[in-house]
């Protein structure tokens, strides 16, 4: 496969050429997403430009057209996410081109994506495999009182800034990968959650604002009982609002309970990877994510 991208595209009657998304405005990228129907605000925009890197693809006037974003964790491991074009272009090579930019940037990486259906066969062609179905999960919170567990196991708290290298090792732990600098970022955008058993933290819950209300993630956790104790609390602290959980989880109490907490299924994706697979990455003390932190973020 020839992965050396060019510096401009022609499709039909007009070019494309590649920007940083540095120097594209919010309200741009904004209206971007928007247009395909992504939920991500102005503010998740700049978050996700404070954490990673990406291209944009620009017409003759300077109309974002695409875009694709990468996220470095150490020298071995990148997420992508933010790959949008429309549809049209998609099928004419810009998504391809795109992602070309991007595996010039994270070369040597193993690589790790959340697939929409639309996208799902550009990264097939680019060599990806599929691994896992993340349910997206959201709805007006609601907590019903009746499945609340009978006994909890620990003390269950607000996490601190005293918290933070507890929760990078269990992120890393759950996830397969150390991500310092993304907990640390998310943390300060957060409510949190923590499960601790003694003075040793077993499981957490983050919980920001993202797109129509708030979403919960990254949760980690042993076992269903532990990840339903730390994000009962932001069901009940945003209980008639609008909330979102990304989970690998199909059964069991955990996802029997976003159902019952009204936040159903609403749609899917596919965890992809190239290289390292994601189902190999060994649970440290059986950890599990729960949750995502998100599609893109993983």
């Amino acid at each position: 496969m020839d992965l050396k991208p060019s510096g401009s595209l022609k499709i039909d009657t007009f070019s494309m050429r590649i920007g940083d998304i540095e120097g594209v405005e919010l309200d741009r990228l904004h209206a971007h997403s928007l247009a395909v129907g992504w939920p991500h605000r102005a503010e998740d925009w700049q978050f996700l430009r404070e954490m990673g890197h990406g291209f944009v693809a620009l017409d003759e006037i300077g109309r974002v057209l695409g875009s694709a974003m990468w996220f470095a964790h150490g020298a071995d491991f990148a997420t992508v996410g933010m790959v949008i074009t429309s549809p049209r272009l998609q099928t004419l090579g810009a998504g391809q081109w795109l992602m070309k930019r991007v595996f010039e940037k994270v070369a040597g990486r193993d690589l790790r994506l959340n697939a929409t259906r639309a996208a799902r066969r550009l990264y097939l062609s680019l060599d990806f495999q599929p691994e896992k179905t993340v349910y997206q999960c959201q709805g007006v919170a609601s907590l019903q009182m009746t499945g609340r567990p009978a006994n909890i196991r620990g003390d269950v708290r607000s996490l601190g800034e005293n918290d933070i290298a507890a929760m990078i090792a269990l992120d890393a732990a759950g996830f397969g990968v150390r991500r310092a600098a993304l907990i640390e970022k998310l943390f300060v955008h957060s409510a949190g959650y923590g499960l601790f058993k003694g003075h040793t933290l077993s499981a957490f819950a983050l919980c920001r604002p993202f797109g129509r209300g708030h979403v919960v993630g990254p949760v980690v956790a042993v076992s269903d009982a532990d990840a339903l104790a730390v994000v009962r609390p932001h069901v009940a602290d945003h209980s008639g609002s609008f909330l979102r959980i990304d989970t690998h989880m199909d059964n069991g109490e955990f996802a029997a309970f976003l159902s019952h907490s009204g936040m159903p299924v609403f749609d899917t994706v596919v965890t992809m990877s190239l290289g390292k697979r994601f189902a190999a990455v060994p649970y440290g003390s059986s950890l599990r994510t729960y949750a995502l932190a998100s599609q893109t973020l993983g």
